[in-house]
């Protein structure tokens, strides 16, 4: 289950750009020397070594995909990234089932009212993070507009989780497919 926590938006971007320059240097750097090794190991001195620069290339990449997921993913200077990609899987949960999302919010149904604010809110502070501001004014006005709906009808307004269950409740809705 997804949390929206709070991030103040210039920390968040000094230490994705943080991060993302230490993947990027590590990542040319094991680069550099896969391809050098292979090349030494397995190339010919003046020949076209290309396809053991590319392998070398290949093998570095696929180190990078273990080495985040394994070491780097738990690392207290990846927790911004770690932190704005759930966001961003847990938006995108919600977009794949947005028509479904629509027609049960024409239809009262809780579930689907709790998404559609849950999407609002980490949408706002997805713009927020990344400095994107020009979508928040029509965002800001439909937020408001589905908060007030949803306020007439007793519902809670702050919905800073995401529950995977509201998606599928919303799924099994029919008539929203």
């Amino acid at each position: 289950m997804f949390e929206i926590k709070p991030w103040d938006a210039g920390i968040y971007r000094q230490q994705t750009r943080r991060s993302t320059f230490i993947l990027a240097v590590t990542f040319l750097a094991l680069a550099m020397l896969l391809s050098s090794l292979a090349v030494m190991f397995f190339g010919t001195p003046g020949g076209d070594n290309l396809r053991f620069n590319l392998g070398g290339v290949i093998v570095a990449v696929l180190a990078m995909v273990a080495l985040l997921r394994g070491y780097f993913w738990s690392q207290p200077w990846m927790a911004a990234a770690v932190y704005g990609w759930q966001l961003k899987r847990s938006l995108m949960s919600v977009t794949n089932v947005m028509h479904q999302v629509k027609a049960g919010v024409q239809a009262e149904d809780p579930a689907a009212m709790k998404l559609l604010r849950f999407y609002h809110l980490g949408l706002a502070q997805m713009h927020q993070l990344d400095a994107n501001s020009s979508d928040q004014g029509s965002l800001a006005r439909e937020a408001d507009d589905h908060l007030a709906k949803m306020q007439a009808l007793g519902l809670e307004g702050e919905q800073p989780r995401l529950d995977p269950a509201w998606i599928e409740a919303v799924k099994r809705v029919p008539g929203g497919r």
